[in-house]
């Protein structure tokens, strides 16, 4: 008997294909009567590296060709991580299952052979996020932005051009690259981007996804909604700097946040806690604290 063709699609940097086949390797080991197909695409987002996201479009760059295979039928599901899919998801392409979370923290990396921070070259980051923290725990640092897949960064940092750079863990750590880590950032140092070290898969609306089941975590499917559910209600995008971190244990959640006044720089952190079933009202709720509303 024929077995039935899956078509997974997604970025084609090296880490984009690793996280895929991480989810297609479960797929095909619950569902052996079905055969997975990887189709790679380079986005917008991974074709133009010479200006920082906000000035480009947003995050939506990194998804649009894949939205556009899946509304036309060429691949059956895609794969991401969480962090690079916009706010707001089209209703015809639903977000299907929530892979088992990685580590979450954001680290600091330094060029081979260094043993501390140079203060005469810049630490790099592209995220207003990361930058916003930076100023506080390395005042005296200047900050560049860096784009490009995680390869092309650690190459930038390696020839000088950097005294280090902020990464995420899950990342490296996919990419077999933890000996790169020189400081793990703790959550109250710096609070992760909503999603971070979360995958996601992606499908089309009214389509037979039951076999997606094993890939579904629930612990990161509502520590995800919680987070997305905070930088949704301060209407977040990548050009603003926004933070979010749930953590679930045993019935319990806590949500940390970051928000930021784009006109006037002002920062404020925060946390909630309370019943992980009552995650995404949380997030709104500590959205709400920070944006002095409550």
């Amino acid at each position: 008997m024929k077995r039935k063709k899956i078509i997974v699609g997604s970025r084609d940097s090296k880490l984009a294909v690793i996280q895929s086949e991480l989810v297609m390797e479960r797929i095909a080991a619950c569902h052996p009567e079905l055969e997975l197909e990887l189709v790679t695409m380079k986005t917008t987002g991974d074709k133009i590296l010479d200006k920082t996201l906000d000035k480009i479009g947003g995050k939506g760059l990194f998804v649009k060709e894949l939205d556009r295979a899946l509304q036309a039928g060429d691949i059956h599901i895609a794969v991401h991580s969480l962090k690079d899919m916009p706010m707001e998801v089209p209703e015809d392409l639903p977000l299907l299952a929530f892979p088992k979370r990685e580590r979450p923290t954001d680290v600091l990396v330094l060029p081979k052979g260094a043993d501390g921070l140079d203060p005469s070259r810049p630490i790099g980051s592209s995220s207003p996020r990361r930058n916003l923290q930076l100023s506080r725990l390395y005042p005296e640092f200047e900050q560049k932005s860096v784009r490009g897949n995680v390869q092309t960064r650690l190459k930038k940092l390696d020839s000088g051009e950097y005294s280090g750079l902020v990464l995420a863990y899950a990342g490296l750590k996919r990419l077999d690259l933890e000996c790169r880590v020189s400081r793990e950032f703790t959550p109250d140092e710096m609070i992760p981007a909503a999603g971070q070290g979360t995958m996601v898969v992606q499908g089309r609306a009214g389509g037979d996804y039951s076999w997606l089941e094993c890939v579904d975590d629930r612990k990161a499917r509502e520590e995800a909604l919680a987070e997305r559910a905070f930088v949704t209600y301060l209407d977040g995008g990548c050009s603003a700097p926004i933070g979010a971190f749930a953590e679930i244990s045993g019935e319990e959640i806590l949500i940390r946040g970051l928000y930021c006044q784009e006109d006037t720089g002002a920062y404020r952190t925060g946390s909630i806690r309370g019943a992980r079933q009552e995650g995404e009202a949380l997030g709104v709720a500590l959205a709400k604290q920070l944006k002095g509303e409550a």
